[in-house]
């Protein structure tokens, strides 16, 4: 349960006075040109931050809020999340992720705002960390405690934006585009399975100058290859993306090994059993921001939620 009530200082917590005063000092500092100029800042506050942070206990429903960091971690690896450096006046609501000392921090609820003596506003935070623990801390103690951590950081809201289409708005930036593969290697492995076997990748560049010496190239298996289906996208991070798309289809990883020119064996990692049919879900399933959710199962042939 939250303790809403601001005069509630339970062992290990900073005095909201305190907390006030020294944002207070902080943010007259933000300005300043030399961040070393913070030198003036009370180390014996700096200290119960961390102490704050530190004074954390078993969260006893941990079950049910395990799914939401396994999500928010698998849409950081995609780049559907970014970790940013935390700003002294970023806001700090239920809801929102952060890292500190070295954890990520869910806020998972917020008690009744309200004014301590020196007139500014504070609330009572429920805070989940991804090692099983909890802590009642004061929002400004995780402010400060954010802003002293060089390693801390925010977590942004997941908002994948415009990922593909025939057309982009004006402020979309250009990241890339996804391509899908069929070999024409007479291997009898692949010739065998020659309709469900693709290669899935992430460019920058054009994807025909990608494949102009594909046969000369033990990653596309020593042969020519056909363009399947190219997909624009926006506003991405590619290699988190393709890390993404590769970790879904992981269970069905095309298991081969062959030869490069110089006869030293070489295993191609972004070839996959997979059918044409389910690439174009996964597509579907980065548009509207769910492709986390999902895995592919060779069993079924299809996309199954996690």
């Amino acid at each position: 349960m939250l303790n809403d009530a601001p005069s509630t200082k339970p062992r290990g917590f900073a005095e909201a006075g305190n907390d006030d005063e020294l944002l207070a000092e902080l943010e007259d500092a933000d300005d300043a040109s030399d961040i070393n100029n913070l030198r003036h800042v009370r180390t014996s506050v700096e200290k119960r931050a961390a102490e704050e942070i530190a004074n954390r206990q078993k969260c006893e429903d941990f079950a049910k809020f395990k799914p939401l960091f396994d999500k928010v971690q698998a849409e950081l690896d995609g780049g559907i999340r970014e970790a940013r450096p935390f700003e002294l006046k970023a806001e700090i609501r239920p809801g929102s992720w952060f890292v500190v000392g070295g954890l990520k921090a869910y806020v998972a609820e917020m008690g009744e705002i309200f004014s301590n003596p020196q007139g500014r506003t504070d609330a009572r935070l429920r805070v989940i960390f991804d090692n099983g623990t909890e802590s009642n801390l004061l929002m400004r103690s995780l402010q400060r405690a954010l802003h002293k951590d060089e390693a801390g950081r925010r977590i942004t809201d997941q908002s994948a934006g415009p990922l593909f289409g025939t057309l982009a708005e004006e402020s979309d930036t250009e990241s890339g585009t996804i391509y899908v593969l069929r070999s024409k290697s007479d291997h009898p492995d692949v010739a065998r399975n020659r309709e469900i076997i693709h290669k899935i990748g992430v460019t920058g560049g054009d994807v025909k100058t990608r494949i102009a010496n594909a046969e000369l190239d033990a990653t596309y298996l020593l042969a020519d290859v056909e363009v399947v289906a190219t997909y624009k996208l926006y506003n991405i991070n590619r290699s988190r993306l393709e890390k993404l798309i590769h970790r879904v289809f992981a269970a069905a990883r095309l298991d081969i090994q062959i030869e490069d020119r110089f006869g030293i064996p070489v295993v191609p990692r972004e070839w996959f059993l997979v059918p044409r049919f389910v690439i174009d879900e996964v597509v579907e399933k980065i548009k509207d921001g769910t492709l986390t959710e999902f895995r592919y199962d060779p069993k079924s042939a299809s996309l199954e939620k996690i």
